[in-house]
Formats: C-alpha cells, structure tokens, sequence
C-alpha cells in the first residue's frame, strides 16, 4: 500500500500540467501574427517578382541592391521554384492560416491539440524548407535574397512563438518526465536566448562568408 501511494504521488509530480498566462497568450500570439504578416507581406512580393522574371529574364528589380544582395539571380534558379511553382506560393498559403490561429487564440480560442500539433510539425518543415534554402543561396547559389531572409527570420519567429506556446499547453505530446523539461527551458526564458543566439550565429556565417562585399 505504500509503495502504491509513493508510486501514485511521484505520477502527480511530472504530471505535465501547466496554465498559460493571459499575458503569455497575448505575447506569444502577437508575435506570430507580426511575423506571420511580414512574412506572407515578403511572399506577396517575391510571387509578383516571380512573375516579372518569368516575363523578363533581365528585369532589375528593387530588391536587387548588389552582386551579392540580388533577388533577380536567386529567383532564376531552380531552388526558386522547387516544387514546380514558385517557393512563395508557400507562404501565400500557409501564412494566412497561421494569422487566423494567432487572430482566433487572441480572441480567446483554444484549438485542439491535435490541430495545434499538426500546426507545429508542419510549421517545422517551412522553417526547415526555408533554411535550405539559405544554405542553397550562400554556398551554392552565391546571392542572397533579402526578401528571402525576411521570411527565413519571421518563419523562425514564429515557429519559436508557436512551439513555446504549445510546450506551455502541453500540445507536443511529449512524455511526461521531458515535458517538464521542456517547460523548464520554456518558462526560464531559454528559448528566447536560443532564438537570439541562432538569429546572431546565421548573421555571423553570412557577414563572413561574404565580408564587405554584403554592403557594396
């Protein structure tokens, strides 16, 4: 019997359970729908841009600024439109869908877990999709796209603010014993310092990859 009842209140020890705040809520939310905006703002222009490269291979447009800052030559590769269609479109659709979840969780809406799971995991492969893209532009594409890393950043914004409400709501189905864990770092402000130091890290590989000629 009590080793029953030591068993039965170590149970309730990691039970993952917590309560978001009205300001965690109202925070977390209005970042995303920020970032979410800018980044579907970035995707609107860059399928607008698509168009007017398709028409005109040697168009110059505004965001093309140097050799290195050119959206011209990353939207005439392949990498631009690796699905078929231009990678943009992406973001004309799933943005708006991530606007609505932050405009509805404002409004006090709370969405199942399974949806805002779903929401998470799929939000991870963009993040993931738009770092290779990245990577595509810097070490193999040789330019960048500056409305490219506007979306690589806001994605990052919002997948941080998106997983950092799920792990206060429980919504990752995480195993008891590391939803605490993960709550822990969440609630310590570890993942805000980890989103600061990977912004800092991918402009550190950037600025010395490409040196002054980034500002030429």
């Amino acid at each position: 019997m009590l080793d029953s009842g030591k068993a039965m209140a170590e149970e309730e020890v990691i039970e993952p359970t917590s309560t978001p705040s009205h300001h965690s809520r109202r925070w977390l939310f209005s970042e995303m729908l920020i970032f979410a905006t800018l980044s579907l703002i970035a995707s609107f222009v860059l399928s607008w841009d698509a168009i007017l490269i398709a028409k005109d291979p040697d168009v110059v447009l505004s965001c093309s600024i140097n050799p290195i800052l050119d959206c011209v030559k990353v939207g005439s590769t392949w990498q631009a439109s690796v699905f078929g269609f231009p990678n943009a479109f992406l973001g004309l659709i799933s943005e708006p869908v991530v606007m609505t979840i932050a405009v509805a969780s404002l409004a006090g809406t709370k969405f199942p877990r399974w949806f805002m799971f779903t929401a998470n995991v799929v939000y991870l492969l963009g993040v993931i999709f738009a770092y290779w893209l990245l990577y595509q532009s810097t070490f193999v594409i040789g330019a960048l796209c500056p409305w490219c890393l506007l979306i690589t950043v806001s994605t990052t914004f919002v997948f941080v603010s998106m997983t950092h409400w799920n792990i206060l709501e429980n919504n990752l189905f995480l195993p008891p014993r590391v939803h605490l864990k993960a709550l822990a770092f969440a609630r310590g402000g570890w993942l805000t310092i980890s989103l600061v130091a990977w912004l800092t890290a991918m402009a550190l590989v950037e600025i010395i990859k490409w040196g002054p000629r980034l500002f030429i």
